[in-house]
């Protein structure tokens, strides 16, 4: 129970792009997105990169070239939205360093 708990919390961190549920400044916002073979970096408002392993993101992981270039920032600026392949990810997860939760299996124990 508590395993799952941890991955519904990851979840929800890395999907909260609401920013009444985050409490981020108003130069946390993300301005531009880079995602090449090997990485995602979002562009902060103040001027800082975070670059994260794509690896992070099984979804964005398998995506096409063409999926990944996709992109819309969302939330008002805490997140971004890859409609492409339906993949939310958000600064405050991108600042904390939280990786996607890996979706478990039916009928795994």
């Amino acid at each position: 129970m508590a395993r799952q708990n941890e991955i519904f919390v990851s979840s929800v961190i890395r999907r909260a792009c609401s920013p009444s549920m985050i409490s981020l400044s108003p130069g946390e916002r993300i301005v531009n997105v880079e995602v090449d073979s090997d990485s995602v970096a979002a562009h902060l408002a103040d001027g800082r990169p975070v670059s994260v392993p794509l690896a992070w993101f099984p979804r964005l992981l398998h995506a096409t070239p063409e999926q990944r270039a996709n992109w819309s920032i969302s939330g008002g600026g805490y997140g971004i939205h890859w409609p492409d392949i339906d993949e939310d990810v958000s600064a405050q997860g991108l600042l904390r360093g939280v990786p996607a939760a890996v979706p478990r299996r039916r009928g795994a124990a």
